[in-house]
């Protein structure tokens, strides 16, 4: 069994991870004359959630606003210069999933380079032979691992947090607000794309203001300057807490320590506030 970020990783979950990050066919992002000049054929399908998340559809320029689905073949199809003005182009519009051949060629081997540019590169099932060696690289990147191995003695009134504590979603769309709202008994909150609105009425019948960090039941709640809820957390006792980073398919349930989830969650113009779990 794989093990990523402390958290075992069965072969079926392995093989959704490589038609994730490396679909039959994947998004790229081009202007109106990019398409017109590289005789690129636009094309408005709808992005499934992981394809969001893997490209990080959500944070892409403007200017791209054509989107060109290509499979590996059509791919390798263009021209050498098409390919590397393409791909280049996806780093300059901010897509995911574009890695540097630099930090892949030792695992790859140094063809990834005639792929695009020579510094660039983007992934097909070809290069994912041998997942286990890439996969959680990737998975992993930026991450602390989940720490529910540590964890001695797990909180009664929070009956589904050691079920939920180290496990990944089964795809994209489970969050933070879900997993706290599922640790604390809402059955089927942590496999869905939970929204503000839900999680909002779910605290406000649930919780009051207030708590402490080394109690169990104390939830973390992070909000931006409009007072939007942005981020959620959950104590569950002796300095641990259980929280989920993102909603994409990368960021699994995980233990971290109080400290650890408050450093990791710091951003500029967000305030924490606590909630006591009640009832």
């Amino acid at each position: 069994m794989l093990t990523v970020l402390g958290i075992d990783v069965s072969p079926d979950l392995l093989e959704r991870w490589v038609n994730w990050l490396a679909p039959d066919e994947q998004p790229f992002f081009v202007t109106k004359k990019q398409a017109t000049d590289w005789k690129l054929e636009p094309d408005d399908r709808e992005p499934t959630p992981e394809d969001r998340d893997t490209y990080r559809i959500y944070n892409i320029d403007r200017r791209a606003a054509r989107t060109v689905w290509l499979s590996e073949a059509a791919y390798c199809e263009l021209p050498m210069a098409t390919r590397a003005a393409l791909v280049r182009a996806q780093v300059n519009y901010g897509r995911g999933a574009v890695p540097t051949v630099r930090k892949w060629a030792g695992v790859l081997g140094a063809g990834i380079r005639q792929q695009a540019d020579g510094h660039r590169f983007v992934w097909w099932k070809s290069l994912l032979t041998e997942p286990g060696r890439v996969l959680p690289e990737i998975v992993s990147e930026d991450l602390g691992p989940s720490r529910h191995a540590e964890v001695r003695s797990w909180p009664k009134q929070l009956p589904r947090a050691r079920e939920l504590a180290g496990t990944f979603a089964d795809g994209s769309g489970p969050n933070c607000f879900g997993t706290v709202m599922a640790a604390c008994g809402v059955e089927g909150a942590e496999s869905v794309w939970m929204l503000r609105e839900p999680f909002e009425e779910w605290l406000a019948d649930h919780t009051e203001r207030g708590g402490r960090d080394d109690v169990p039941g104390t939830v973390f709640v992070w909000r931006d300057a409009a007072s939007q809820v942005q981020h959620a957390a959950l104590t569950i006792g002796d300095g641990w807490m259980l929280h989920k980073p993102s909603q994409s398919w990368m960021t699994p349930r995980k233990v971290r320590t109080v400290g650890e989830v408050k450093r990791a969650t710091r951003t500029a113009g967000w305030r924490l506030e606590r909630h006591r779990v009640v009832g």
